[in-house]
């Protein structure tokens, strides 16, 4: 019984922390006035160095700085012993937390004293042991989860188009099969019509095949200052170049890459390439009316895939980058009968349009 309320519990703390990651990335942190008590009870949801991220109830996002300073205690329920002793060390993702503190002049708040149940932190440990058991990195899991659901979400969209554009191809191999059916009750000139219906379903089996291959249409490169995420004035004319080439397009979908140097830590060039991703999209959206259906997730690989050497400081630039692609349906841009057979079955080439 303890070890399943335990599973469950694990599972939803961690669902929580990915939601509260994905808040904190689209809301920002707010600030605690210089000098203010304050006392904040909410979820862990990251922790660098001596800086603590803390989500509450309400979707308010407060930053916390913890130092040697801090009383860290258990939340015991039990009146008959002590209070555990916790270090920061024990301030993981996901444990829920009472803190009190004072606002700090860069708008931080500095804890005097923090409190949980002991309860929460089992949890939060096995679930900060768990959940991500290959890069042991709770933002990543994070990110996955978000991204999980923006993909389920914009490709709902894409499976409805193309499953309306496979029912006409569908209906057209119907009609033309009828009409095959039709003439082989006919003589000479009947056997003729069958063929030529043989031909248009098998035309239409290969656009139905091809509908999710996609070809590089077209790509363009975007690049960014040292540690930014902000699109300079030249390169949102770029995109709006490539926002111009869509627009007689069918059936597309736009890939985008975000890339870092290797100036900073592997976690933060991760963030900051997401966010250089995430800003170019948001740019097209905005500007040009392209519908989020057609952007496949976005991706922040880091500085894991550099293009230049970052040990010069021109190949650092070249690695500042956000990469778009725009993908377009091979079943939609191939000439609907390039491949035909001849009467005995045989694959022919032919010039013929359908």
């Amino acid at each position: 019984m303890r070890k399943t309320y335990r599973n469950s519990s694990l599972a939803l703390v961690a669902l929580m922390l990915a939601l509260a990651s994905q808040a904190f990335a689209q809301v920002g942190v707010l600030q605690v006035p210089a000098g203010q008590k304050m006392n904040l009870e909410g979820v862990v949801i990251d922790k660098v160095g001596e800086t603590m991220t803390v989500r509450t109830p309400g979707n308010a996002t407060y930053q916390v700085f913890v130092n040697e300073g801090t009383t860290i205690k258990e939340k015991k329920s039990n009146p008959f012993r002590g209070a555990k002793q916790y270090t920061q060390a024990d301030l993981v993702p996901g444990l829920q937390v009472e803190v009190k503190g004072l606002g700090m002049n860069s708008g931080l708040l500095a804890a005097r004293e923090i409190h949980f149940r002991d309860d929460d932190h089992i949890i939060a440990q096995a679930m900060d042991t768990r959940v991500v058991p290959v890069e042991k990195n709770l933002q990543d899991t994070q990110v996955r989860l978000g991204e999980t659901e923006r993909n389920a979400e914009r490709l709902s969209g894409q499976i409805q188009e193309l499953t309306a554009i496979t029912n006409i191809v569908r209906d057209d191999a119907k009609a033309a099969q009828e009409t095959a059916d039709s003439a082989v009750a006919m003589a000479t000139t009947a056997q003729g019509t069958a063929d030529t219906a043989r031909r248009g379903v098998r035309a239409a089996n290969e656009r139905i095949t091809m509908l999710d291959e996609f070809d590089v249409k077209t790509a363009t490169t975007i690049y960014f200052k040292s540690g930014s995420s902000a699109l300079a004035r030249e390169y949102q004319d770029s995109l709006g170049s490539f926002a111009d080439q869509i627009q007689s397009e069918r059936g597309y979908l736009i890939e985008v890459a975000g890339f870092a140097s290797a100036d900073g830590d592997a976690a933060s060039n991760r963030r900051l390439s997401q966010r250089r991703a995430e800003a170019v999209i948001q740019y097209l959206a905005e500007n040009f009316m392209i519908p989020m259906r057609r952007f496949v997730t976005p991706m922040g690989y880091g500085a894991s895939q550099p293009v230049g050497d970052n040990r010069t400081r021109a190949g650092r630039e070249e690695n500042r980058r956000v990469e778009v692609r725009l993908l377009v349906s091979k079943g939609l841009t191939s000439a609907p009968d390039e491949v035909a057979y001849d009467e005995y079955g045989g694959g022919t080439q032919t010039s013929q349009a359908w």
